[in-house]
């Protein structure tokens, strides 16, 4: 299928591994140059060489971080005009909810939603300029099932999703959309530290962590950032200029919900 994007340029946040990763290269294997960002520039640039030398793409890559004025700043000035933007970023640190103080929601609030709703005010306006725009924000499954101990992030995004809802509506018009993508367990370094985090607590195996979650998932396996990079590019398709708004889940089948 022709995703339309031949040409296009995509700015891809936390890019240099994991699922952001995924959603780069797919993009890059439609024809779109990239934009990539990430902390570490080590990865971030060995990241960037990869999807050079697989798609011959163009790609700029900003190690910053964009949950600081400062990196926000950096990364807007180096990308330009866009006509994909790609959110993502990683999840505070789990606990109990009588760990959590003011400090720990505003951190939380920094990183998984005022950032991704300061670059969709940056951005989105030229997009509708333009009449063309996608903007996909990587968040979730526990907005739509919220994990206990993963209350920080189960707060932060269900904010981001409400605030999409309703801007998604006012600038469909213009020829963009916003949707979001909500992740169940994915075989990323994240999945790996958590399976080491229930081997070590148990007295198991990895192996046998990674099996017992599993058997939670009703595709009996992770999730492979290759097919998750391919619905993100799909969003951005030309296909996709229906789809407002929504919440699409890619978790195997691990939330049991009607709607």
């Amino acid at each position: 299928m022709d995703l339309g994007l031949k040409g296009k340029r995509a700015l891809v946040c936390a890019s240099s591994k994991g699922l952001g990763l995924g959603c780069a290269r797919a993009l890059a294997e439609a024809g779109v140059d990239l934009v990539m960002n990430a902390r570490g520039a080590e990865a971030l640039e060995a990241a960037a060489e990869g999807i050079r030398a697989d798609f011959g793409v163009e790609v700029t890559a900003v190690a910053c971080d964009v949950t600081t004025p400062e990196g926000q700043a950096k990364l807007l000035e180096a990308a330009g005009a866009v006509d994909i933007l790609v959110n993502n970023a990683g999840g505070p640190p789990p606990g109990m909810w009588t760990d959590w103080d003011r400090e720990d929601f505003i951190a939380a609030l920094d990183a998984n939603m005022l950032t991704p709703i300061a670059l969709m005010k940056a951005i989105v306006p030229g997009m509708m300029e333009r009449g063309w725009g996608r903007v996909v924000n990587i968040t979730s499954q526990s907005v739509k099932s919220p994990i206990p101990v993963l209350g920080l992030s189960n707060s932060a995004r269900a904010g981001l999703t409400g605030y999409v809802a309703g801007t998604s509506r006012q600038v469909a018009g213009k020829g963009v959309t916003i949707n979001n993508l909500l992740p169940g367990i994915h075989a990323t370094d994240r999945a790996d530290s958590l399976d080491k985090g229930v081997a070590e607590r148990e007295g198991i195996s990895i192996d046998e962590a990674r099996a017992q979650r599993f058997a939670t998932i009703p595709a009996g396996r992770y999730g492979t950032k290759e097919e998750f990079g391919a619905a993100c590019a799909f969003l951005c398709s030309q296909h996709a200029g229906f789809i407002v708004g929504q919440n699409i889940l890619l978790d195997g089948g691990g939330v049991n919900a009607t709607l």
